[in-house]
């Protein structure tokens, strides 16, 4: 079974630190995107950070730049997500998502399905105040 999986998350004090890892069972994810969305109730999904394969360019939301980084490791065929300084306006379901092709440029912080073709289920964060 093709298959992302999300953990890490949990309940962490504003100021404090998660490490989110998204694992891939039944694929690699050489020469794909992975980008990390999340999700608060009753908001839109939105896009928080992702990295390309070859080049391991980066993006990030405004909203977390200079607080989280995101970096892979394709031996463990894993993409980590490491939140520092978190706040409580952080707390969502996050989840992790993959292209099925490669990007050169840049990737993208849309949630667009179209191009991220397989998702997590997603894991929660939760920053208490």
């Amino acid at each position: 079974q093709l298959q992302l999986v999300e953990s890490g998350g949990g309940l962490v004090q504003s100021g404090g630190s998660l490490r989110l890892s998204c694992a891939a069972s039944g694929f690699t994810l050489d020469y794909v995107t992975i980008g990390w969305f999340r999700q608060a109730p009753g908001k839109e999904r939105e896009g928080v950070s992702c990295i390309l394969f070859t080049s391991r360019k980066t993006n990030y939301a405004d909203s977390v730049k200079g607080r989280f980084t995101i970096s892979r490791d394709n031996v463990q065929n894993t993409v980590t997500l490491q939140m520092n300084s978190l706040k409580p306006e952080d707390t969502a379901r996050y989840y992790c998502a993959a292209t099925d092709v490669e990007y050169m440029d840049t990737c993208t912080l849309e949630p667009d399905e179209g191009r991220y073709r397989r998702w997590g289920q997603g894991i929660q964060v939760t920053v208490s105040s």
